[in-house]
């Protein structure tokens, strides 16, 4: 037996050995994907089971053993265990009788498969340190031993096993004429594990989604509309833009404020005297001016030319001056009136140029005598 034994461990070492690579491989591969979580506390395993044993030993064939094992798991995959395990064999009457101890102290690794909620298969290897007592001699030898198993978790911090495998004892002082021993072996353990259980993993918390930012207090394009009423956005600098922040050409129009002939006279281009130069009735005219002032407080980014014009009547030189007199009279009403002096353009006189009437009536040269704001785009 002892010869089938040692052959047998040796292919199971093997087996052991290539069934780990490969466990190792498939974690390896998986690795990149995701790393399992395990329960890392320390342990004990009683654990009781029996011996068939090598008819070498000449004893009986089966025999009880118990022991106690200590360890933990070092991977999702992989515990080691320290143990202590003892049996006690009644030696053949036909060799001499008594008894026969053997006290293990040894190591163990187990490889195991599956995943931690189910039955788990897994393999044994171990090294032992065997400490036999009989009648003839006391003493040490080396062991070691593999096999299989099932280990299933019944509660949080319980698991159980049942294992079988083959543990071969190199005593070769117990029997002078035996040199070592094969004995199959089948194992139950409960595993109990210390201090709580750790945490389950928090669930990934989704990030909050992102604040959207207030349009209401932004303008992107900087054209004095929120983001929230623009309907135009990235309009650029400097374009006039409506309420919605669309472009809108803004027309100023002082058609209606017309002008006596030959006014204002020199020393009447304030502000103050604007009624003597207007013709009747001079309150039409007034309140066109108050809609341009109106407009130009509406649109703050809008700038103006205020240029001023004459009829035909009367030297060019003259109307030149005249037509400055009107377009100063008009911007000093503006400025008066809050619009800021950066925002326009002269008074520029144009004299009787540019006339947008016929200057052969008298209707045609009334409508001459003007002041225009012209709106700069």
């Amino acid at each position: 037996m002892k010869r089938k034994g040692l052959y047998f461990l040796i292919a199971l070492a093997l087996g052991g050995v290539g069934a780990v690579h490969a466990q190792d491989n498939t974690a390896a591969d998986s690795a990149s994907a995701t790393t399992p979580s395990y329960d890392g506390r320390w342990y004990i395993a009683p654990t009781v089971g029996g011996y068939y044993n090598d008819t070498d030993r000449n004893t009986n064939s089966r025999q009880v053993y118990y022991g106690l094992g200590f360890g933990r798991f070092i991977s999702p995959n992989i515990s080691i265990d320290l143990f202590v395990d003892r049996t006690k064999r009644d030696i053949d009457s036909a060799v001499g009788g008594g008894h026969w101890a053997s006290n293990n102290v040894g190591v163990a690794a187990r490889f195991y498969a599956g995943a931690w909620d189910a039955w788990r298969p897994y393999l044994l290897a171990g090294v032992i340190g065997s400490y036999h007592h009989d009648p003839v001699d006391n003493g040490w030898s080396p062991a070691a031993e593999l096999g299989a198993g099932l280990s299933k978790t019944v509660t949080a911090s319980t698991d159980v096993r049942v294992e079988a495998g083959y543990r071969y004892d190199w005593d070769d002082k117990t029997q002078v004429q035996k040199n070592g021993y094969g004995d199959w072996f089948l194992g139950f353990s409960l595993v109990s594990r210390f201090g709580q259980p750790p945490a389950a993993p928090a669930a990934a918390v989704a990030p909050p989604p992102p604040v959207a930012p207030d349009c209401s207090k932004m303008d992107s394009d900087g054209d004095g509309v929120n983001d929230c009423d623009d309907k135009c956005p990235n309009t650029p600098a400097g374009t006039i833009v409506g309420p919605d922040g669309c472009p809108q050409k803004v027309v100023i129009d002082l058609k209606g404020v017309n002008f006596k002939f030959d006014y204002p006279k020199k020393g009447h281009v304030n502000a103050t005297e604007i009624k003597k130069a207007l013709a009747e009735p001079s309150a039409d005219s007034i309140a066109i001016l108050d809609q341009a002032v109106d407009t130009l407080q509406r649109y703050p980014q809008v700038h103006v030319t205020v240029a001023g014009y004459t009829d035909s009547v009367g030297k060019p030189a003259y109307n030149q001056g005249l037509s400055e007199r009107r377009a100063k009279i008009v911007y000093d009403y503006l400025t008066s009136h809050g619009i800021d002096a950066s925002r326009l353009e002269g008074p520029i006189g144009h004299g009787e140029n540019d006339p947008v009437a016929d200057n052969k009536t008298a209707d045609g040269r009334a409508r001459n005598r003007r002041t225009e704001l012209q709106v700069q785009q």
